[in-house]
């Protein structure tokens, strides 16, 4: 064996991703509200993009509407110029910042005022919640120091549903630990007296008769029960089969819980009924999260007939070419090292986002005009009429991969006449029926709901009977598949279903 150093020559094949191929797959997967964020961010960045104004629309409507009178426009003009300054820019020599920056823009051209805008940083306002409102009313109480500090102990472990979510053995070790480091900061010679048992008891009750009924329950069954006691029911036969039976009242086990308590079936689902009016989650009527508005992407009207897609980019800034930097661009001779590398790339990307944009654009069109196009039937009838779709499907049609069809549809919403809906809506598998055709999943899990919205209470269809009416429509479906749809919807299973 030779050791040294040798020189070879080889072939191999690698995928090297432009950084801005990186941000045109970004900006394709931004929702709406995304993607406003982004572009104001890059007006920051970015001198050579600028926003276009309402008042630079209205003028440019004004100058094409003379220009119509006195001749037809020139189209090409507007290109022209358009792509000039990047070509300029690349024979540049130097410039001199200090004097352009100095001088507003203006001492080789037109000036160009500059409005000044102040910018206000948006603060989130804060909101009272569960832990206010009960801290509010603690504070009317009439309770010790002591009691006061455990109060606070439990309220801070109380979740977003308004329930204790640690036990009393752990509120007590915690609240004792507090005590000693208290004992010790303060350099008490005797031990501060600890929390008993019976203390923690004790202030549980007073946080559990709060407002709202059932805060600070360890379980579903008490949260219930401290509910029955607040409305003053603990002597009535839905209070006592909470107590007693919970989990057979769950389980819908009408006819075991009828013969253990001597009642007919029917009180218990009397009771039941009644059980099923109190609310499992207190704590959410204070919940501090903020509603989901929700902005669609896409707009689809219909017009004299037919269906057309618009997108909704009214709010999104619209960029172009800032005019005080073209001048700059232009100015030859002035362009060296440093400053020549910045007014390329600030250039070229500048050009890069404004075509990206419009590229976005064209493709989410692409997208759903084709969606509109084979999801007509569903426009028209309704979600039974939604036909299978995959995003291959959509890929294939309109030559795109099917990635970018994704990023296209991901966290997109379009305002439809039948509602604003995800994107993602349109897109299920399919089921085989004797006509040959195929249907829409979504379609066949709406079919069952109707189903059984519409059945005999007294006798609900089974997973079983819910095939057989879909196979006497020309629907192929297994009994396993109606049960994993009827988990979907949120639909029990016909025993759970069954009134008396």
């Amino acid at each position: 064996m030779r050791t040294g150093l040798s020189q070879s020559a080889s072939l191999r094949q690698e995928l090297k991703i432009n950084p801005r191929l990186y941000q045109a797959m970004d900006l394709l997967y931004m929702p709406l509200l995304d993607l406003q964020q982004h572009l104001k961010q890059e007006l920051l960045v970015n001198p050579f993009l600028e926003m276009v104004e309402p008042e630079d629309d209205e003028s440019e409507e004004t100058a094409e509407a003379e220009e119509g009178e006195e001749g037809p426009v020139d189209m090409s003009e507007p290109e022209a110029e358009h792509s000039t300054p990047e070509l300029e820019a690349q024979k540049n020599d130097t410039v001199d910042w200090e004097e352009i920056l100095q001088d507003g823009f203006a001492s080789d051209g037109p000036r160009e005022e500059q409005e000044e805008r102040e910018y206000y940083e948006p603060v989130s306002v804060e909101t009272r919640d569960l832990n206010d409102h009960l801290k509010d009313q603690i504070s009317l109480l009439e309770l010790n120091p002591r009691q006061l500090l455990l109060a606070d102990e439990f309220i801070g472990n109380i979740n977003e549903d308004g329930y204790l979510a640690c036990s009393l053995e752990e509120i007590l070790t915690s609240i004792n630990e507090v005590v000693a480091r208290a004992a010790e900061k303060e350099g008490y010679e005797g031990e501060l007296p600890f929390y008993t048992a019976s203390e923690v008891d004790a202030v549980l009750q007073v946080v559990q008769a709060l407002d709202p009924a059932g805060v600070g329950a360890r379980d579903l069954r008490e949260c219930l029960l401290l509910q029955l006691r607040d409305l003053k029911q603990e002597d009535t036969p839905h209070y006592k089969l909470v107590r007693d039976a919970f989990e057979e009242l769950i389980a819908h086990r009408w006819s075991e819980i009828s013969k253990r308590f001597g009642i007919s079936p029917a009180e218990v689902q009397h009771a039941a009924d009644e059980v099923a009016k109190l609310d499992p989650k207190p704590g959410l009527r204070y919940s501090s999260a903020s509603d989901g508005y929700i902005v669609p992407d896409m707009v689809v009207e219909k017009i004299d007939g037919a269906y057309h897609v618009f997108v909704n980019d009214a709010n999104v800034p619209r960029l172009k070419l800032s005019k005080a930097y073209q001048e700059i661009a232009r100015d030859k001779k002035k362009f060296d090292g440093e400053n020549k590398e910045f007014i390329s790339s600030k250039l070229n990307s500048a050009n890069w986002m404004i075509q990206a944009i419009e590229q976005r654009r064209q493709t989410m069109l692409k997208v759903m005009n084709y969606i509109v196009e084979r999801q007509r039937d569903f426009f028209e009838k309704g979600v039974r009429s939604l036909k299978p779709l995959t995003l291959r499907e959509v890929a294939d049609v309109i030559g795109m991969h099917e990635s970018t069809v994704s990023r296209v549809t991901n966290e997109k919403f379009v305002q439809t006449p039948r509602g604003v809906l995800p994107l993602k809506f349109f897109f299920s598998s399919g089921l085989s029926t004797t006509g040959g055709e195929d249907v829409s999943a979504r379609g066949i899990r709406d079919q069952i709901e109707k189903l059984v919205t519409s059945e005999d209470p007294k006798n609900p269809l089974t997973d079983q009977a819910i095939v057989q009416i879909l196979q006497d429509t020309g629907v192929h479906i297994a009994r396993r598949t109606v049960a994993k749809y009827r988990d979907q919807l949120g639909v029990l299973s016909a025993r759970m279903r069954k009134r008396v």
